[in-house]
């Protein structure tokens, strides 16, 4: 069974940085032909697309983390990355990972961004 596990989040202040980790199990499991994305959703907002890589290397942004945000991903290692830097309160949300072909989600990890 395909599981995805986020982890890094926490609570920081404004300007802070944390890096956002999603596990994909089994090994294996993730190609790199398939594409992987964050998400986050705010309180009281509805979903929206931070980042994502597709299966070339190209990189996708939300228009609010553009300049910001950094996703990465180590194919060997089955894991994706999500580097977030000058982090604002309106980043607070609980950010989730996808896994593209199958869509696949993990439970999430909240962000807090105190100012």
């Amino acid at each position: 069974q395909v599981q995805l596990v986020e982890s890094g989040g926490g609570s920081v202040e404004t300007g802070g940085s944390l890096t956002l980790s999603c596990t994909i199990s089994p090994t294996g499991t993730i190609s790199k032909l398939d594409s992987m994305g964050w998400y986050r959703v705010a309180p009281g907002s509805q979903q929206e697309m931070a980042a994502r890589i597709n299966s070339v290397g190209e990189t996708f942004y939300g228009d609010s983390v553009k300049s910001r945000f950094t996703i990465s991903r180590d194919n060997a290692k089955n894991i994706g990355y999500l580097r977030m830097e000058n982090l604002r309160p309106d980043d607070t949300a609980v950010y989730y990972c996808q896994k593209y072909q199958g869509n696949f989600w993990g439970q999430g990890t909240q962000v807090t961004v105190s100012s």
